[in-house]
């Protein structure tokens, strides 16, 4: 039985938008299928403001990939399409975090999941309500929707059309 992976993805170097097309087709290839696409969102940086805007989008991908397996390969695509990491905040051509696997809770040296921030970033909120806004944290045991009206986060985030 597939395991449903929700991904954040996020760019501000480069073209964006094309990074993370790039990016969905190599998890298409490497993860599994992607069934759902949110909008693409434009945020101010987090952390180090003094940066581009980033582009962010959620997706849901169906994989029989293991938790450990899906962060393997997220990695080894970001590395692929020339992401480096040097310090924290910093430009990134690509990020690809998993937000939640299943419902599966993990914490692991190198591995958190629920990703332990997505209820503090609205530009993750945002994408996560639009695709599925009653999917409960599993850990919060709160709806997405319920998790962004009470979110404290006040970083704009701008829907830049449909996908």
């Amino acid at each position: 039985m597939p395991h449903l992976v929700y991904i954040v993805l996020g760019s501000n170097m480069g073209n964006s938008k094309e990074n993370l097309a790039n990016a969905c087709h190599k998890i298409g290839q490497h993860i599994g299928q992607i069934t759902r696409f949110s909008s693409l969102y434009q945020t101010a940086a987090w952390g180090n403001t003094e940066q581009n805007e980033f582009i962010n989008q959620v997706i849901l991908v169906q994989t029989e990939l293991s938790a450990q397996e899906t962060l393997t390969a997220l990695l080894g695509i970001e590395k692929e399409m020339g992401r480096t990491r040097n310090k924290k905040w910093e430009p990134r051509i690509i990020d690809l975090d998993i937000l939640f696997y299943d419902t599966l809770q993990v914490n692991e040296p190198n591995l958190i999941i629920p990703h332990p921030h997505l209820q503090d970033r609205r530009f993750t909120l945002i994408p996560l309500v639009e695709i599925a806004p009653s999917f409960v944290h599993p850990a919060l045991i709160k709806t997405m929707a319920e998790l962004l009206a009470t979110c404290t986060d006040l970083l704009e985030v701008e829907k830049l059309g449909e996908n």
